[in-house]
């Protein structure tokens, strides 16, 4: 059993498409405006030169501020290009052979929709961290079951493995969430921010700092 965290961490997913050059100094603004613990690049639809390229940009930007960088399912990639881990979509089915490829020292997310089932097969293969979501309807997102409070709350008094909430948040869930997720994952309510990537950045601080019952303005 473990102790129940005070604040989460924030986790910040890139969009899946974008132009690596420009997103790199958004990403830059973002990440000096206020603690994160990780990046995940998840680029779609790009060959696998036009991945490395935008690897080259974002890595120096994240490692610089000693921000890690994960990459969606790229594990290959991950060990060519010395990326901190790989992360999974559910049903993914690679997370034994990531750690037999990337070794103990690199992270292996795996993300396990909002199935308790799911998760718990993924701590005990070694995942360094679970993921669970969507916490909100997305409609970027397929439809599927979302991933409720109480199942973070459970995971956080049952399971050691970090757990990560992610897919359709937004600061005001992510208060909700405070002392029961270990990450708070975090899109487009950032890199859509009307104020920019740095205002959303800080209106996740403001919102762990509130916590549940009363949600940053």
């Amino acid at each position: 059993m473990t102790t129940s965290i005070e604040s989460p961490k924030l986790y910040l997913v890139t969009p899946f498409l974008f132009e690596p050059a420009p997103f790199a100094e958004e990403l830059a603004r973002a990440l000096d405006a206020g603690p994160v613990a990780c990046v995940r690049l998840q680029l779609r639809g790009v060959s696998e030169s036009e991945l490395k390229f935008a690897i080259d940009q974002l890595r120096p930007v994240c490692h610089s501020r000693e921000v890690a960088l994960v990459l969606l399912e790229y594990d290959r990639v991950v060990k060519e290009m010395d990326l901190d881990g790989v992360h999974f979509d559910p049903g993914q089915n690679r997370q034994t052979e990531a750690r037999s490829l990337l070794g103990s020292d690199k992270i292996v997310g795996v993300g396990c929709g909002a199935s308790r089932h799911l998760g718990m097969t993924a701590a005990e293969r070694g995942a360094d961290y679970v993921s669970f979501g969507p916490v909100s309807v997305d409609p970027a997102l397929k439809s599927g079951n979302l991933a409720e409070s109480d199942l973070f709350a459970w995971w956080q008094a049952m399971i050691e493995a970090p757990v990560v909430a992610e897919g359709g948040m937004t600061p005001q869930i992510a208060s909700q969430l405070v002392g029961s997720a270990d990450f708070i994952a975090a899109n487009r309510s950032v890199w859509r921010h009307p104020e920019g990537s740095a205002a959303g950045v800080k209106a996740y601080h403001a919102a762990f700092k509130h916590g549940p019952g009363e949600a940053a303005a």
